[in-house]
């Protein structure tokens, strides 16, 4: 018997490289991670605390579709509190990750042959998602004088009308943001054309020196993904939320109760505390830009190529041209030789990846330092 068509879909390169990592660890050894968009602290303490309650009180069941009512409520005055925006909690569902988000996203906007633009450099999930749920990309490539995101320039230039688009803001790999002006021009554009725009936020808060803004602020027809993974260090937990036009309620609720019931009961009820958390999840931002600034003057001193300059997520998108033209097998001797596990390029972009490298750095500043400095070592060895 078959397997579908549909599955044979592209690997997702971190994690390829986090699973041999992470034999290379069970063999003996050290690992120095910078491969996955991970943050090493865990939840906030007044999560963990809400959660040991929650377990204690006993039963954890199934909860509405669309989330519980506390946690739809506290992330509508989310909205109030940081963007100064009255999104009604009618509009907030919750998602299993933002990855259950994008998955609903999808399927409640698109028909399957529709056409929806990516971007490369670009989070290798869009496309891979849009095939398995026989959506078609189209590829907008990005370049660095407009910081890797699309213009209106490269949409009127696509070669077919798309129906859709996904924009990041914070994008991965680059950290870039869209300014103010830039989102309204696109959202006229996709206007215009009617093209529905999903907006990955989830990175929003993670920025450095400047702040991202929604595109809630532009208009109220596209939608809106985020989640607790990076921002409030919740991986694990598995929780996110979307942001809906009011006339996709009932289409997704449909859609959620059949693919995912409900989301963990336990990560809902304790994440309604991560929005008071802030003190100590701003600590984080504080340490990352440390790390970055760690990381970024070791690479320029071994001699890689231009990075970005980061202005949000947790990652360096860098060029390693000077040294190889695969940067599969770059990372795979990197991982193997110095100890380092990061990310190559071709998982973001299918052609010009082959010259770039991601290197995450949400890990503890010491971990970044040590795996600098045995980078560092291994080019001089390797490359001399």
């Amino acid at each position: 018997m078959k397997v579908s068509n549909r599955s044979h879909i592209q690997p997702f390169h971190a994690m390829e490289v986090l699973r041999e990592a992470n034999n290379l660890e069970l063999k003996g050894k050290n690992i120095w991670h910078l491969e996955t968009g991970e943050p090493v602290t865990g939840a906030p303490e007044k999560v963990r605390v809400a959660a040991q309650k929650y377990l204690d009180s006993g039963r954890i069941g199934y909860t509405d579709a669309l989330g519980i009512p506390d946690l739809r409520k506290r992330i509508s005055l989310h909205y109030l509190e940081y963007y100064d925006l009255n999104i009604p909690e009618d509009r907030i569902i919750v998602t299993t990750g933002s990855s259950g988000g994008l998955l609903l996203s999808l399927l409640s906007a698109f028909d399957v042959g529709d056409k929806v633009v990516v971007t490369e450099p670009g989070y290798p999930a869009y496309s891979n998602m849009l095939k398995a749920l026989g959506l078609l990309p189209i590829y907008c490539s990005t370049e660095a004088d407009s910081r890797y995101q699309p213009t209106v320039e490269q949409l009127e230039s696509l070669n077919a009308k798309p129906d859709g688009m996904i924009i990041a803001s914070p994008a991965n790999p680059t950290g870039s943001i869209l300014k103010d002006k830039e989102i309204k021009t696109l959202v006229d554009w996709c206007n215009i054309n009617k093209v529905r725009i999903i907006a990955d936020e989830v990175y929003h808060r993670v920025t450095y020196g400047c702040r991202a803004e929604t595109i809630l602020k532009s208009t109220e027809e596209a939608i809106i993904i985020n989640g607790f993974s990076k921002y409030y260090a919740m991986t694990g937990w598995r929780l996110g939320w979307i942001v809906i036009p009011e006339k996709f309620l009932k289409p997704i609720e449909r859609l959620a109760q059949n693919l995912f019931i409900s989301a963990p009961a336990l990560s809902q009820a304790s994440a309604i505390y991560a929005f008071d958390s802030s003190q100590e999840l701003d600590e984080n931002l504080k340490r990352y830009e440390r790390n970055k600034d760690i990381l970024e003057a070791s690479l320029k001193r071994s001699g890689f190529g231009n990075s970005n300059t980061a202005q949000g997520a947790f990652y360096l998108y860098v060029d390693v041209s000077p040294f190889t033209h695969s940067s599969q097998d770059f990372c795979k001797r990197m991982l193997h030789e110095a100890g380092v596990a990061a990310t190559p390029g071709i998982d973001f972009d299918r052609v010009r990846g082959q010259n770039y490298v991601r290197f995450s750095y949400a890990g503890h500043t010491n971990d970044i330092e040590c795996a600098a400095e045995s980078i560092e070592k291994w080019i001089k060895v390797r490359f001399k």
